[in-house]
């Protein structure tokens, strides 16, 4: 049984594995290289969840050849290389306006075995592999060490063929269906949730569907909901994602209830997409949200304690207007940034991408399948 203890907004929060491997991404449009940047859903997650005040415990592979600072130093294989993924854009527009792309893995680095994580015990574990790394023997270690486990589906469902292209396979066909019953939550994009019958997984296991601009939808055994979106202003949709599963996770970790915890999901999902690249949150904005997060909590209780759907998913009172005040939070901000960047010899520069070096242009508002 967990034990609830108050935290202030800004103590730090001991209780979740992360697993899986940084990458190395390039992004390629007309047969140039127009990006190179640091990928890998756990810098997206990992991001989010320091923003939160939630310390966590990152298990990830590289080769000698990482070449990004990090604050949570990876395992380095000297014998390999790091993950590497080549996205290609083509010229031509989705009647959405979004591009389509071809990815693919042209380095892998070793998979994450159930050796490489710790030998403690968690709240929370985050199998989120995007290259092939998590092993069914992995994932079966994370469900004993972690009370509850989130999984993105891309860590399961994804193939690669002889060219290294990603292709995705059904989750009945991966490996990984068996251990659907012993999952608390399967995050699937939109398109990745065809894949598999979500009717049949939610009996198993709560699935939640993102809709990028359109929010995300919860299922679980007698029940679903619609979650509602925030604007944005989209430049680069790359890892919202990864950062919805963070904001979802951190939500949850801090006492939140399932459908108050996938509004922060949602919030932090907006504001990367409004990012070129891995985001660096503004420190106040980060300040409102933990003190509006810290407030909707419900005292005295876990989501881990609560043994009843009705309580964990039902939309508690207050929910739309713990929406607004996210919103409002999200609206001073952009203020005050504005206000900001009238001031005279003003250089506080707060969307600048949080890892030193790291370089990632705007790419006619690239689509991210992934997320």
């Amino acid at each position: 049984m967990v034990t609830t203890i108050p935290q202030s907004p800004n103590t730090p929060i001991q209780s979740v594995l992360i697993v899986g491997n940084y990458c190395h991404d390039v992004l390629l449009q007309g047969g140039a290289v127009v990006a190179e940047t640091l990928g890998g859903a756990a810098s997206f997650i990992s991001n989010v969840l320091t923003g939160l005040s939630v310390s966590f415990h990152l298990t990830s592979k590289v080769g000698v050849d990482f070449k990004y600072p990090v604050n949570h130093d990876p395992i380095v294989i000297p014998t390999s290389k790091t993950t590497v993924f080549h996205a290609y854009f083509d010229q031509g527009y989705s009647e959405n306006a979004h591009q389509d792309r071809v990815l693919k893995r042209v380095e892998v680095c070793d998979p994450i075995n159930p050796s490489d994580l710790p030998d403690r015990k968690f709240d929370f574990g985050m199998a989120v592999g995007v290259g092939g790394e998590i092993l069914p023997e992995t994932l079966e270690r994370m469900v004993e060490i972690c009370d509850a486990v989130f999984v993105d589906i891309q860590a399961l469902i994804r193939a690669f063929d002889e060219n290294g292209t990603v292709k995705l396979v059904r989750l009945k066909e991966s490996g990984f269906y068996h251990l659907l019953p012993r999952l608390k939550f399967l995050k699937a994009s939109s398109d990745e949730a065809l894949f598999m019958e979500v009717e049949e997984v939610r009996l198993w296991c709560c699935v939640v569907v993102t809709h990028g601009k359109d929010g995300c939808e919860v299922y679980w055994k007698d029940g679903e909901m619609k979650i509602a979106p925030f604007g944005a202003n989209q430049i680069d949709p790359t890892g919202a994602g990864d950062s919805f599963l963070g904001g979802f996770v951190g939500g949850l970790v801090h006492g939140l209830v399932v459908p108050d915890a996938a509004l922060v999901g949602n919030f932090f999902g907006s504001l990367t997409v409004a990012h070129i690249g891995l985001p660096k949150f503004d420190l106040r904005l980060l300040q409102r949200i933990k003190e509006e997060v810290q407030t909707r909590k419900v005292q005295g209780t876990c989501w881990l304690e609560r043994r009843d759907d009705e309580v964990s998913f039902s939309k508690p009172a207050g929910h739309d207007e713990f929406h607004a005040s996210l919103s409002s939070s999200k609206l001073v901000s952009a203020e005050c940034r504005r206000d900001l960047s009238r001031s005279p010899g003003s250089v506080e520069q707060v969307n600048r991408p949080q890892y030193k070096g790291q370089q990632k242009f705007l790419l006619n508002s690239v689509y991210d399948k992934s997320n």
